[in-house]
């Protein structure tokens, strides 16, 4: 599927690929309770990658444990993700989306504890992890 068809995916075809949990997280914004997703720990090398369309997002070497429930990244690999100002729930954030096929991956905060100061919050479900050959 090239990246213009993506776009063209009807809510059954998503929902039928990713399950209802992961459908629910990445076509409907929502989020996974904290401290229940697979990837919370920080053990792992490889890449995550997006659940919706196998797109790049993370380098496992920029995770760690920021304690607040969720996977959590310093960085994103260039141009893997985009960004889109959410004000839903009664506060001002910055959503992150694959900027393949535009399934929520959570959100960046500018109050991560390394150099690049960013924390990028990300559910689980939203992802998968592929290990270094």
């Amino acid at each position: 599927m090239n990246e213009n068809e993506w776009g063209s995916k009807t809510e059954d075809e998503w929902r039928k690929q990713l399950g209802d949990e992961a459908y629910y997280v990445l076509r409907k914004k929502g989020t996974e309770r904290p401290f229940s997703g697979k990837y919370l720990s920080c053990d792992k090398e490889g890449v995550y990658r997006c659940a919706g369309c196998g797109q790049k997002l993370f380098e496992a070497d920029h995770q760690f444990d920021a304690h607040c429930g969720w996977p959590s990244f310093d960085k994103a690999i260039k141009g893997a993700v985009d960004y889109v100002e959410d004000s839903s729930h009664g506060m001002a954030r910055t959503e992150i989306v694959c900027s393949r096929c535009r399934g929520h991956l959570g959100h960046v905060f500018d109050d991560g504890p390394t150099q690049t100061g960013q924390r990028y919050c990300v559910n689980s479900l939203s992802m998968r992890h592929e290990e270094d050959e």
